[in-house]
């Protein structure tokens, strides 16, 4: 139980950025959710169960518009294909957490990813339930946002239009705090690199999968590097 405790306090101050940026959005896909006739409880079990962010948002759309299975099986694909590259990433994080690792699977969210690529378990804190309360607390975060906007949708009127913005200020945050702590800026800079050349390229609605599969190929061949770079 100690170590639990030792975890979870360990683990909570890293999330509170997600946490000012999940309330709001998850908000808005309760108050979204309920604007289309959804009940509460749909939202909810979503937040639950599906947990995927801007699919969920995608989801909204693809219910009221008449289920397509597997339209809805290529549009997930396509919009989450990007958690391949981080499953990959994490292969070595996530070796030998027993039982708590398909929970740590399903709830790798790109804000969850951001914070367990870069915190570093601390002294005295067992891994697996560091990286446990990192991704759980996140959840909570979503759910408690979506169970906020469902209950704003149903008394309020309010227009949701530009509010997604808020993923785009909690990216900006998490990399911000990443680059101060971080000694090697490379990674970073190789991310912001193969974002604008792919986004230039292949324009802005299939630059995401090139963008990733160039951070992968550089970040493999300048490993080395990296890793000298970060020891000095």
């Amino acid at each position: 139980m100690q170590k639990k405790t030792a975890a979870l306090k360990a683990a909570f101050p890293l999330t509170i950025p997600v946490m000012t940026g999940y309330i709001v959005l998850g908000a808005a896909y309760g108050i979204l959710m309920n604007s289309k006739g959804f009940p509460m409880i749909w939202s909810i079990l979503a937040s639950v169960f599906v947990y995927a962010g801007s699919m969920q948002f995608v989801t909204v759309a693809l219910l009221a518009s008449g289920f397509d299975s597997l339209g809805a099986f290529m549009m997930t694909i396509a919009v989450n294909a990007r958690h391949i590259f981080y499953g990959i990433s994490m292969l070595h994080h996530y070796h030998g957490m027993g039982r708590l690792k398909p929970y740590l699977i399903f709830s790798l969210t790109d804000e969850s990813f951001s914070i367990l690529c870069s915190a570093k378990v601390p002294d005295q804190v067992e891994a697996k339930w560091f990286y446990f309360f990192i991704s759980f607390l996140d959840q909570v975060y979503w759910m408690a946002g979506t169970i906020l906007g469902a209950i704003l949708g149903s008394v309020l009127n309010i227009d949701t239009r530009g509010i997604d913005f808020v993923l785009t200020a909690l990216f900006v945050v998490i990399l911000v705090n990443q680059w101060q702590a971080a000694k090697n800026h490379l990674p970073a800079l190789i991310g912001i690199f193969s974002a604008i050349l792919c986004r230039l390229i292949f324009g802005a609605s299939d630059f995401i999968i090139p963008a990733m599969v160039l951070i992968l190929l550089l970040v493999t061949a300048l490993k080395k590097p990296m890793e000298r770079k970060e020891l000095l």
